[in-house]
């Protein structure tokens, strides 16, 4: 199934980097006058690792938004959230795992969430990597950043990173990862039973 621009009346969203940050305040203040906040976060930390950063229609992945849905698009290296009442949208840009074999696509959802998470390689990772530590507890060094969001899927979370370099690129060992500050958020906005989509 390919991605569908949203085509709601007085939304205009264009594709791309350029055109979304150009058309920023238009689209936000047309969904607002929709009932609907919306929140694309570009930033200059951002505007150089994003290729493709676009608003999706949730309606052909979703058949509803019970407990909110998260939906992870790996080609565009975007998070996308809707509240289950439908009031609130976020478009976040994220790190995405750094080869296929890495990749997992499909459904899941939010199993637990954890403020300050420890994090140890995965058995597959000490053989990639057999240098590295076996256990990293929560702090800056923590490869999971500040708050993470457990998935049912064993080892695969959507988590902050300390590391900026990261976001709108390849470069993560399969996890999802956020800025910081907006992993907060959407942990606050999110909940264990939360949806989940990866595509």
């Amino acid at each position: 199934m390919g991605i569908k621009k949203l085509e709601f009346p007085r939304r205009t969203f264009l594709s791309g980097t350029a055109s979304l940050i150009g058309s920023f305040a238009a689209a936000q203040e047309a969904v607002l006058t929709n009932s609907v906040e919306i929140e694309p976060v570009i930033t200059k930390k951002t505007r150089r690792n994003i290729s493709s950063f676009r608003v999706l229609d949730w309606r052909p992945y979703f058949k509803n938004l019970k407990n909110g849905a998260i939906l992870s698009d790996i080609s565009s290296r975007a998070l996308h959230f809707w509240s289950e009442d439908e009031t609130i949208y976020r478009l976040y840009p994220t790190s995405v795992p750094i080869s296929d074999d890495l990749t997992r696509k499909g459904r899941t959802k939010v199993v637990k969430k954890v403020e300050g998470p420890s994090w140890a390689p995965t058995p597959e990772m000490r053989i990639r990597n057999p240098e590295w530590p076996e256990f990293i507890g929560p702090g800056p060094e923590n490869p999971l950043g500040s708050h993470a969001l457990y998935l049912s899927w064993t080892y695969y979370r959507i988590h902050g990173t300390h590391d900026t370099r990261k976001i709108g690129r390849r470069s993560s060992n399969g996890c999802i990862g956020l800025y910081n500050e907006q992993i907060f958020e959407l942990f606050e906005l999110s909940s264990v039973g939360t949806q989940v989509l990866l595509i």
